[in-house]
C-alpha cells in the first residue's frame, strides 16, 4: 500500500510539473507545426509583412511598459492567420480616411503572461496563467490609430497600459475627441469580427478565439 501511495505522489508530480506552476501546459513549438499540417489556419503570421502600412510600436521589445523591463527580444507583432486577414480589412478601411493601426502587442508568449500576473495580481488587467491569454492563443492585439501621413497617435482616453476605470471603453469622456477616437476605434474593429476588452480600450479580443491553443513560443523560434 505504502509502495502505491509513493508512485501515485511521484505521478501525480511529473503530470503537475509537466503542465507548469499554474496547471497549464502550453502548445510548444513542435506541437504548434504540427497542427498546422491539418489546419493551416492557425498559422502565426507576421502582421508588419502581412499589412502593408500598419505601424508597430512592441512595447514589450522595450523598457516602456508597465513592467519596467524588456520582456521580448525581438520587436515582433503576429497574429493567427484569420487574425490579421480581418486585421488587413481594419487597415483598407482605416487607410481611407488617411490613417493607420499601430500595434503595442499581438501574440504573446506564456511566459510573459505568467511573469504579468507575478508582478501585478489584479486580472482586470493582466489575464490569469491559470487560463492563459487571448494574447498567448494569437487572437488579441493591442493597437490605437495613428495618421498615416505624420504617423502621430490620435487622442485616446489614456495611454496604453494605464490600469485606470478611464481606460475602460464604457467610461463617460468629456473630451469629445479622445471619445470620438475611441468611438472610432471600436467601431472599427467590431467590423470586421473583433471585440473590445471591457477594460482596455486598446484591446481587442478576435471572435472565435476559443477555438486556438495557448502558446509558449519565443519570436525568434518563430523567425527560424
Amino acid at each position: 500500500m505504502k509502495k502505491h501511495l509513493i508512485w501515485l505522489w511521484l505521478l501525480l508530480s511529473l503530470s503537475s510539473f509537466g503542465q507548469g506552476k499554474y496547471g497549464l501546459k502550453p502548445t510548444t513549438l513542435a506541437e504548434y507545426r504540427t497542427t498546422l499540417i491539418s489546419n493551416p489556419e492557425k498559422e502565426l503570421v507576421d502582421l508588419e509583412k502581412f499589412i502593408t502600412g500598419i505601424v508597430l510600436d512592441i512595447r514589450y521589445a522595450t523598457t516602456n511598459n508597465f513592467t519596467g523591463e524588456k520582456i521580448y527580444n525581438l520587436a515582433k507583432a503576429y497574429a493567427r492567420k484569420p487574425v490579421a486577414e480581418a486585421l488587413k480589412k481594419v487597415q483598407a478601411d482605416l487607410s481611407k480616411q488617411g490613417l493607420s493601426v499601430k500595434i503595442y502587442d499581438a501574440y504573446r508568449p506564456y511566459k510573459a503572461t505568467v511573469k504579468f500576473y507575478e508582478l501585478y495580481h489584479d486580472t482586470t488587467y493582466v489575464a490569469s496563467p491559470y487560463r492563459g491569454s487571448r494574447h498567448n492563443r494569437g487572437c488579441a492585439l493591442d493597437m490605437t490609430i495613428v495618421d498615416l501621413k505624420t504617423k502621430e497617435e490620435l487622442k485616446m482616453p489614456t495611454g496604453y497600459d494605464s490600469f485606470s476605470k478611464d481606460a475602460w471603453p464604457t467610461t463617460p469622456i468629456s473630451d469629445r475627441e479622445a471619445r470620438m477616437n475611441r468611438e472610432l476605434i471600436i467601431s472599427a474593429m467590431e467590423k470586421h469580427g473583433f471585440k473590445v476588452n471591457a477594460s482596455e480600450w486598446w484591446h481587442f479580443d478576435f471572435i472565435g478565439w476559443q477555438k486556438f491553443e495557448v502558446m509558449d513560443i519565443d519570436f525568434e523560434k518563430l523567425e527560424k
